[in-house]
């Protein structure tokens, strides 16, 4: 059985996949994180799936929208975190989210949700530090001192 949906009409939970934007400067790694249009917490660019997408590459779509990321994206997600994320009018829906690390090459001026969000650089510590959910935080410094930002 699909751990993800209950075999009813409704989901118990959803898939999204996120990007982890990153890259070296002075010798520091450094994790982009973006605001929430909602609530304006510190998160990763984030998102659905197009119908059969791959997931990596929905992933640096998500980041490409939100936040003009443009990079390499690794193949193999990083692992997963949890939040329940409010539908419009409606209740929360728990989300499972699959995060992939993007390599910045560079950023766009122009993008798709420009001047709707914040856009910061952190050190992975703050990076981690800023995020709300738990899960999140520990992927963050796990992929810090993983050695795989390389």
């Amino acid at each position: 059985m699909d751990p993800f949906f209950t075999g009813l009409s409704e989901p118990r939970s959803r898939e999204q996949v996120a990007a982890l934007p990153w890259k070296r400067a002075q010798g520091r790694l450094r994790i982009m994180l973006i605001t929430s249009r909602g609530t304006g917490r510190w998160v990763l660019p984030k998102g659905w799936m197009n119908g059969d997408e791959d997931p990596a590459d929905a992933a640096l779509r998500e980041a490409h929208e939100e936040a003009g990321v443009i990079g390499e994206v690794t193949r193999v997600g990083l692992g997963f975190y949890t939040y329940d994320k409010r539908l419009d009018g409606g209740p929360s829906v728990k989300c499972r989210v699959r995060v992939y690390p993007i390599k910045v090459t560079r950023q766009a001026r122009a993008f798709k949700e420009a001047g709707e969000r914040l856009i910061q650089w952190f050190d992975a510590e703050a990076a981690a530090d800023a995020v709300k959910e738990r899960e999140l935080a520990e992927l963050i410094r796990a992929f810090a001192v993983s050695g795989k930002a390389v």
